[in-house]
């Protein structure tokens, strides 16, 4: 007597290819119902039976790929942030004339940018008051730029914004007219705190300028 063992092969699923189907599908009845409602019509009644058959019409496919280009056109600005490295900005700082600038060394400017924002020329923090602390150095905007807040002084004459350029030209105008002030670097705690009166070499050794 011979058994015969029956395999019942079930079918392998192949990879979804429905997400782009569908756009497509949706696609072209949307330009379907261009064709159906009002025809070749420039008539106001015409357009706006074709108005009403696009809204019936859209799918969640087309919806969801509106949305994935609106979050994409939201998250490239962040792409632009400069995170510059220890002897990258000394360079930077050293071209911009600030070593021995009002007495203060290269090193001191390093030290000072990193305990500030942690070399982050993007930096932004909000105080309780409102204010924003800006770019490497965290300038404040109660005084020294403006966010379009009526009455405030704007010593250095220019938006806060351009405080966050990767570039750092007007941060450093910026910073310099602050050390022109009787504190000096002292302005910033984070200076006084974790600088001042300290052997700095280390904020620079190694760095070629």
């Amino acid at each position: 007597m011979e058994l015969t063992i029956g395999v019942h092969s079930s079918p392998v699923s192949s990879p979804s290819v429905s997400g782009p189907r569908r756009l497509v599908s949706c696609l072209s009845s949307q330009s379907s119902a261009l064709s159906q409602s009002g025809g070749g019509s420039t008539s106001a009644a015409g357009i706006e039976a074709r108005s009403r058959a696009l809204r019936r019409r859209w799918c969640p496919a087309g919806i969801m790929l509106l949305a994935l280009v609106c979050l994409l056109s939201c998250l490239l600005p962040s792409s632009e942030a400069k995170l510059y490295g220890r002897c990258e900005l000394a360079r930077v700082l050293h071209d911009f004339g600030l070593d021995g600038y009002r007495g203060y060394s290269l090193a001191d400017w390093v030290c000072l940018a990193y305990f500030t924002s942690g070399f982050n020329a993007a930096a932004l923090d909000y105080e309780a008051d409102g204010s924003t602390n800006n770019g490497i150095f965290q300038i404040n905007s109660r005084r020294w730029c403006s966010n379009l807040t009526p009455n405030v002084p704007n010593v250095c004459r220019m938006y806060c914004s351009d405080l966050l350029n990767p570039n750092l030209k007007d941060t450093v105008i910026c910073a310099m007219k602050i050390t022109q002030e009787p504190q000096g670097l002292g302005y910033w705690e984070a200076w006084r705190h974790h600088c001042q009166g300290k052997d700095l070499t280390e904020w620079v050794d190694g760095c070629d300028f």
